[in-house]
Parts: structure tokens; C-alpha cells; sequence
């Protein structure tokens, strides 16, 4: 790796100063939203007086946000492909629904219970790409309809009242935390090592990726974009394990989160299933003439989608210990705002795995902030609203010029 030389270290200062300047117009999206989430969490911080970052704080504003992220995975992948599903807070209260009925009023154990929801679910996904895959009906409307659908069954399950309480075991997937075996009172060691190693893991990656890029003289972008935005996610992985370890450590569900940020991060960049799904949001006849089974891969992203769903519906139930016939209302909406939010086309094809986390957590600090500062769930709404206009004004401008 020493011996490789970055061509973008090579040229003159002037040069490399107007390379610098066309790669930020040309990512601007990309490092927008990183620089965002930041300067909101600086601002809410200041304004709430040291609260934001409170490490109780940050360890609750994981767990609020824990099932828009999971969902948000899954919807990237479906906006991409050039579709959209309205389905999937609708899914995610019939999935904690089964769940309850399943474990409370039946008996069924609850490992077993949540593996035969998370069949469900992805049954539910694959039903509703079925008919947008091969019958060409419009995922806008497939999707408005099992929206509808999900939630009459939900409130038919249900029977219209609120079903719980799950047994503790159940209720650790959203509540638990790892346990910590070195014994550090007050500070979950096990947590903050498990955060470094991830720091230095990613690091090891990135530098191999762009050392590899390097060889093939694939390397657009700056050494000191490439450097400030490690040393950006490196620093803040291992400040968020610290915070978290000074409270109870890492929640299970974070690791969950993080399991799947890897998984579909690896999927969608680097294996031919993901370049495709891109392909086919791009421009579908031309991904369908080159070869690819542009049905097929259409039908297991809503598949993907319906997993992903139900896997929130069994957190977001575990972490209210019930089900009620009204969970998952409008949680549609912040799922799809997250991804526009995280620099995802609306007319496909562009979108990453970690920008639309970055979405989630910006619209998550957001509703945690203004919640500490005490403004009323109507400005709320209002300002969410205004903050996804813009993204996507962003994103068509942006468009227009290039």
C-alpha cells in the first residue's frame, strides 16, 4: 500500500484546488447531508443546553429511531429500483400485532413467534411486488392499498384493544443492553471496545478500498475530502460508544442497526445483485436489454422491504411492550423522508445505504431536539415538512445544473 501513489496528491496546488471545488460540486449531496447532521446536532445542543448529547440522551434517541433506520435500509433499496412503498408503517403495526397474538393470547414462543413474523412479512412484500413486478401496476398504488388493507387487519386482530404485555425475554431486543464481563462500575467497557474496533475496522476499509481504487487510477476524490471524512465517522463512532458506555452500553438493537447498515452497505456496492437494482432505477429498458432480470430483482426488493418492516414491527412492539391497533401511523412517512432526506433520487438510481441513515438520525435529532425545547408536535410537522421540500428542491436543482 506504500508504494501506491494518489494521483490527486500528484498534481500542481492550482489544479488540485479546482479538482477539489468540481468533486464537491459534484458530491455535494453526499457531504451536505454529513455536514447537516452535524451543524443540527451543534444547534440543538447549544439550544437545549447540553441536553442532545447527554449520554441518556443519545442512548434513547437510538432506540426511538432504531425502526425508521431498519426501515429506511429496506425503502433505499425500493426507491432506487424506481419505486415506493406507503405500506410499510401499516406492515410494521400488523407484524407487532401477530407478534402479540402469537405470543400473549397463544402461547407460541417467542423466538419461534418472530421468525414466523419475519416470514410474514417478507410474504407481505413479495404479494405487493408481485403485482408491481410483473403486472406493471404502480407501486404508489399497490402499496396505498396494503396500507389500507394492513391496517383494517391490524385493528381485526387486534379487536380493536391494545394486547400485551411480552414476556422480558422478548423485550430485550429493543430494551437490552450487552453486557459488559470486564465489570467496570459505572461504564461498560466490553461497549466502548466494541465501538473502537468497529472505528478502526471501517478505517482499514476505506483506506484498503481507496488504496485498491488507486491502482486502476479510479480515484476521484481528494486526499482531504477522503481523510476529513474518515477521521469525521471515525471520531464520531468512537464518541458515541464512549457516550453510550458511560450509560448502560450499547443497546441490542444497535447492534442489530449496525449489523444491517454493514450487510446492506457491502450488497449495494459491491456485489452485482446491488449495481443492478441501481441499473434498473437508472433506466430500466436499457438494465432489461443488457440482460438483467429487471422483474425479478423488483420483486425482491418489496420482499426485502416486508422483511425489513416486520423485523421493526417485532422492535418498535418490544420496545412499547404491547401491540396497539394504532402503531405504525405515519411511519411511512418518515421512513421515505429519511432516504429523500439521505440523498436518494426520486426518480431512482442514486441513493446509499449510509446517507439514508444519515436521513433517519437527522430527522431523529430533530424530533428529539425540538421535543426537549418543548415545540409543539404542530411546528413540528411543519418544519419536517419544510426540511424534506428542500432536500428534494436540492436534489432537482442540483440535477438541472449537471
Amino acid at each position: 500500500m506504500s508504494n501506491i501513489v494518489d494521483s490527486t496528491a500528484q498534481a500542481p496546488a492550482g489544479q488540485q484546488a479546482r479538482a477539489s471545488l468540481k468533486f464537491l460540486k459534484n458530491h455535494l449531496r453526499e457531504y451536505g447531508i454529513l455536514f447537516a447532521l452535524i451543524a443540527i446536532m451543534v444547534f440543538f445542543q447549544i439550544a437545549t443546553g447540553g441536553i442532545l448529547l447527554k449520554p441518556v440522551n443519545i442512548t434513547n434517541l437510538v432506540l426511538q429511531n432504531s425502526y425508521i433506520v431498519i426501515m429506511a435500509i429496506g425503502m433505499l433499496l425500493v426507491i432506487v429500483a424506481g419505486h415506493i412503498d406507503l405500506s410499510v408503517g401499516s406492515v410494521l403495526g400488523f407484524i407487532g400485532a401477530l407478534a402479540a397474538v402469537m405470543i400473549v393470547n397463544w402461547g407460541v414462543p417467542y423466538l419461534i413467534a418472530g421468525i414466523l413474523c419475519l416470514i410474514v412479512g417478507a410474504m407481505i412484500g413479495a404479494a405487493q411486488g408481485f403485482w408491481v413486478a410483473y403486472f406493471r401496476i404502480p407501486s404508489f398504488i399497490v402499496t396505498l392499498a396494503g396500507m389500507l388493507v394492513f391496517k383494517g387487519l391490524t385493528l381485526w386482530l387486534l379487536a380493536g384493544q391494545s394486547v400485551g404485555p411480552f414476556p422480558p425475554q422478548f423485550q430485550l431486543i429493543s430494551s437490552g443492553f450487552l453486557p459488559d464481563p470486564f465489570g467496570v462500575d459505572g461504564f461498560n467497557l466490553m461497549s466502548l471496545l466494541i465501538g473502537v474496533g468497529v472505528a478502526l475496522a471501517l478505517a482499514i476499509f476505506l483506506v484498503r478500498g481507496r488504496a485498491q481504487a488507486a491502482k486502476t487510477g479510479a480515484v476521484d476524490e481528494p486526499f482531504a475530502f477522503f481523510a476529513a471524512k474518515t477521521a469525521i465517522i471515525v471520531i464520531g463512532i468512537v464518541w458515541m460508544s464512549w457516550l453510550m458506555a458511560d450509560f448502560r452500553g450499547l443497546p441490542n438493537v444497535f447492534i442489530v442497526m449496525a449489523l444491517l447498515i454493514a450487510i446492506y452497505s457491502f450488497v449495494t456496492s459491491r456485489t452485482t445483485i446491488g449495481r443492478r437494482i441501481y441499473a434498473i432505477g437508472g433506466n430500466e429498458k436499457a438494465a432489461s436489454l443488457s440482460g438483467i432480470n429487471s422483474k425479478r430483482l423488483t420483486f425482491l426488493t418489496f420482499a426485502n422491504m416486508g422483511m425489513l418492516a416486520a423485523l421493526a414491527g417485532l422492535v418498535f412492539a418490544a420496545r412499547l411492550n404491547t401491540a396497539t391497533p394504532k402503531a405504525g401511523a405515519t411511519f411511512e412517512l418518515d421512513v421515505i423522508a429519511a432516504v429523500f432526506i439521505g440523498g436518494a433520487s426520486m426518480a431512482g438510481g442514486v441513493g446509499t445505504v449510509v446517507g439514508a441513515v444519515v436521513g433517519a438520525f437527522i430527522m431523529g435529532v430533530m424530533n428529539n431536539g425540538m421535543s426537549i425545547l418543548g415545540i409543539g408536535i404542530d411546528y413540528q410537522q411543519v418544519i419536517k415538512g419544510l426540511v424534506l421540500l428542500a432536500a428534494v428542491i436540492f436534489d432537482v436543482m442540483n440535477k438541472q445544473k449537471s
